[in-house]
């Protein structure tokens, strides 16, 4: 049975909002990237046992911790940014998640050069987040976001293949590809479904405007056909963008995510695929 979870951050930067919200949706887990504007990195040793406490009340689970680790640039120094990962890793143990999500690098600041050129400085700091998660036995997921090294489809099969390590999986993202030109069904999900962990729930039209899943070039039907054929078992995360998006976090708003929630539960009620 799958699980349903969501960006919670979306609907709300108030915590008590944020889980109101969800209950409301029926959904019981959450993806955690900033609670009270503050991302979860950022979050005191207080803020976090208030969160869990919170949370443990609720009987909401945390699926996986939202991180922006990978979200800089290459010439960024990586020893403060492996502070940062520490911290998602003692997050993660905190509150049960089995997941971080990170990304793959932007190019140097001021780069023109392709890729190509910065593959390798990829693959040794991926590297090295990757054995710190096996160390910590956690799974790092590699979210497919434009403009990192991992935005395209080709990319991507690149990184998990190098890699090569249940401890380097992917969050799959439908929307995100089709934003950098990438058709996610059924090229993106017949190339990845090996390495595919978690998806993310939005949808994207040609113009990359994010819309809720259905109403884009996603697919959403016949993906989700195809990943209960294949015997997927795994998250379903909402992560909507429909009121904005930044580089750290998207927006949406109760009302709008309520719209988000319901559209992916209908479609699910529609096939008769059963969650929780």
């Amino acid at each position: 049975m799958i699980r349903l979870s969501a960006f919670a951050d979306e609907i709300s930067s108030d915590l008590q909002e944020q889980l109101r919200t969800l209950l409301d949706e029926g959904i019981h887990a959450l993806d955690l990237r900033s609670v009270w504007g503050t991302n979860v990195l950022d979050l005191t040793d207080r803020q976090a046992a208030t969160i869990k406490q919170a949370l443990d009340e609720q009987q909401i689970s945390v699926a996986a911790i939202g991180s922006p680790i990978g979200k800089v640039a290459l010439d960024a120094p990586f020893a403060e940014h492996v502070q940062g990962f520490e911290r998602a890793l003692e997050l993660a143990h905190l509150f049960h998640a089995p997941f971080i999500r990170i990304f793959s690098f932007y190019a140097p600041t001021g780069s023109k050069s392709e890729p190509a050129e910065w593959r390798d400085e990829v693959l040794t700091r991926l590297r090295e987040l990757t054995a710190r998660a096996r160390a910590a036995n956690l799974v790092l997921l590699h979210e497919n976001e434009k403009d990192i090294y991992g935005d395209t489809v080709a990319r991507c099969v690149d990184l998990l293949e190098s890699i090569d390590d249940p401890h380097f999986q992917l969050a799959f993202d439908p929307a995100n590809f089709i934003q950098c030109g990438q058709e996610p069904y059924p090229t993106a999900y017949e190339a990845l479904r090996p390495w595919l962990r978690y998806v993310h729930v939005k949808d994207a039209r040609a113009d990359g405007r994010v819309v809720v899943a259905g109403e884009g070039l996603a697919r959403w039907p016949e993906l989700l056909s195809r990943l209960r054929a294949d015997g997927y078992a795994g998250v379903l995360s909402l992560e909507p963008h429909l009121a904005g998006a930044g580089q750290f976090r998207g927006f949406s708003g109760p009302a709008l995510f309520r719209r988000a929630s319901q559209a992916l539960q209908e479609l699910l009620a529609e096939m008769r695929w059963e969650y929780h």
